[in-house]
């Protein structure tokens, strides 16, 4: 990218970009067909703080909430219910068993704790009420997860554990106004051990400090209202500094010695909004970075310039600017990465719950 060269952006080629997605799964993402759902969540949350969310008619727009709904793992019984939660896909569902005498929900077949996270953020992006949610096989799929040491696995059916896992229990808990799912205590012990010697947050004890990572930890003490609490003085001070220090000529990078990479916009950016160091950055600078990464014909946005567009770098590019507050985009939450206006929307729905309930139970 040339120093003197000024790129402009490119809103409605972003947008075709992403209603695309929205209509079908590109060929470069072929093998994210198990987790459609994040796919789906990018397409629709970076329409949304593109203001282009309208361009969904109401009869798209209820095939779409009727197909994230398809896919929740609704339990039998109650021996069922750690298996709940959100699929990211169809493909899983075919690992449902025929045999009427074995149980219908297969080992294979259980939710995934990003899969939900994205589900229930896009229902909430579309506007609808989560009243088809299974509040109490969500929670109970999220407390299944997480592991002595605080953090979490993904699924069931076996993963890894890690802060990534962390954060989307946080997301889900803080969607349902529910966080009885999560010992808290050992999730606050276990970000805070993660912290390297470095400043920032790996994504787990004793490994490497990373941008993903941070943002995962940042983010999750947030929403769990124990930002201010959990981090000393002297800890925000090494972190903040850990973050700044990712700025390079570029843009951001995730750990020292890599690449600038446009998705490090929103990760790095969020978590220093959070800290509330945001003013700290050049801010020029590093939108043309993000914008040298547009592809001036099919639109979207790459993880490198000159390199092909995915979902993904598309949404987390304009997550980015918008944390920035560039170019006419909608605002959006750093803790949640959805729009303030679905925030908003979110927070009705809670209002409207507690009204709604028997006031001897306490969320």
């Amino acid at each position: 990218m040339s120093g003197l060269e000024e790129y402009q952006f490119l809103r409605k080629r972003h947008v075709r970009f992403l209603q695309r997605c929205v209509q079908v799964l590109p060929y470069s993402a072929v093998t994210f067909d198990t987790s459609r759902m994040t796919v789906l969540f990018f397409t629709l949350s970076g329409l949304d703080l593109l203001n282009a969310l309208d361009e969904i008619d109401d009869a798209e727009r209820k095939h779409i909430i009727d197909w994230i709904y398809s896919l929740q793992i609704l339990p039998e019984d109650k021996d069922q219910m750690s298996r709940a939660g959100f699929r990211g896909g169809s493909s899983l569902a075919s690992c449902r068993s025929s045999n009427k005498y074995l149980s219908n929900i297969s080992s294979f077949d259980c939710g995934h704790i990003t899969m939900t996270y994205t589900a229930l953020a896009s229902l909430v992006i579309l506007g609808d009420d989560l009243s088809r949610v299974n509040r109490e096989a969500v929670l109970a799929h999220v407390a299944a997860l997480q592991c002595e040491d605080g953090s979490f696995f993904s699924t069931l059916g076996g993963s890894e554990n890690d802060m990534r896992f962390m954060y989307c229990a946080a997301t889900i808990c803080y969607i349902l106004q529910d966080f009885s799912a999560i010992n808290i205590d050992a999730a606050i012990k276990y970000i805070v051990n993660s912290t390297s010697y470095e400043g920032a947050m790996g994504q787990g004890i004793y490994l490497e400090s990373h941008g993903g990572s941070s943002y995962c930890a940042v983010a999750t003490l947030q929403l769990m209202g124990k930002l201010d609490s959990a981090l000393s003085n002297t800890q925000r001070q090494r972190l903040v500094r850990w973050l700044v220090s990712r700025l390079t000529k570029e843009g951001f990078q995730g750990r020292p010695n890599k690449r600038a990479d446009t998705c490090y916009t929103f990760w790095i950016g969020a978590s220093l909004k959070l800290l509330g160091c945001l003013d700290l950055l050049d801010i020029s600078a590093l939108r043309q970075f993000v914008l040298s990464t547009q592809d001036p014909i099919t639109g979207g946005l790459a993880k490198y310039p000159d390199t092909p567009p995915d979902g993904l770098h598309t949404y987390l590019g304009i997550s980015g600017l918008a944390l920035l507050e560039q170019d006419e985009l909608r605002t959006i939450d750093p803790a949640l990465n959805i729009s303030q206006r679905a925030l908003k929307h979110l927070h009705t729905l809670h209002k409207n719950n507690i009204q709604n309930s028997d006031p001897s139970i306490k969320c």
